[in-house]
């Protein structure tokens, strides 16, 4: 069984004037530990997909599981659930809460958990260590430059240890040396087994996926092997 299913998904967005198609039966199998990337033109699809894969989006029809749990069958306690336990979300915008430092913004998705705070600081600690901040988790966004920003919303995105994590186009707001820098970040996270899906617009990273989903119009125009860089690195 796949991992991530997406079978005949489909969402419209209907006004009294229009219906807009932003996915058309969009059938789509992802392996564990693939790091794949959803590219394609603007209003192609691509923010809506990770939109309903986060669970944020309903459907409009078809199904979608992870894990075998079908997403969009849960109720909305259970779905938020599965959001905790399952996703790591890594935005473009960073989103981090400019009044928090960066180990604060870090341990914000362990408020929930019934673990003592020690623990959730360990864990933080651990997660800006991963990302190479381990110096700067006292600084407050503003005092972190554009990539370091995006480092601690990526070690939030990981500080729950879940299994799939989504990104809406990270490096868009980065110059391209601060880009390269956190593609080899992804990098080495899915050499360590990490499910990565990456939305983006710029063709110049693609070559950091080992899978290439090309939407246009709401489906799959290209669906293409990327890199062989994880395998022959593995060797």
């Amino acid at each position: 069984m796949a991992f991530i299913e997406f079978s005949g998904l489909t969402k419209s967005y209907v006004t009294d004037a229009d219906r807009v198609d932003a996915l058309r039966s969009l059938s789509i199998d992802v392996k564990e530990g693939t790091f794949l990337g959803v590219m394609g033109p603007s209003g192609s699809g691509k923010s809506t997909l990770l939109s309903i894969l986060g669970g944020l989006c309903r459907p409009t029809a078809g199904r979608i599981s992870v894990d075998g749990i079908d997403l969009y069958a849960l109720g909305q306690e259970q779905l938020a659930d599965f959001r905790r336990e399952y996703l790591g979300f890594v935005f473009q915008a960073f989103n981090l809460v400019p009044y928090l430092t960066a180990l604060e913004n870090v341990m914000l998705p362990l408020a929930v958990k019934r673990i003592p705070r020690r623990e959730k600081r360990d864990r933080a600690l651990h997660a800006l260590e991963r990302v190479g901040l381990q110096n700067r988790e006292g600084h407050l966004p503003s005092q972190l430059s554009g990539g370091e920003q995006e480092r601690v919303a990526i070690a939030r995105a990981l500080v729950n240890t879940p299994p799939l994590i989504l990104a809406d186009e990270p490096t868009g707001s980065l110059d391209s040396q601060t880009s390269h820098d956190i593609m080899e970040l992804f990098n080495a996270l899915n050499a360590e087994g990490q499910t990565i899906i990456m939305v983006t617009h710029n063709d110049e990273i693609r070559s950091y996926f080992d899978r290439i989903i090309r939407l246009r119009d709401g489906a799959v125009h290209e669906d293409l092997v990327g890199r062989t860089r994880k395998l022959a690195a593995a060797g």
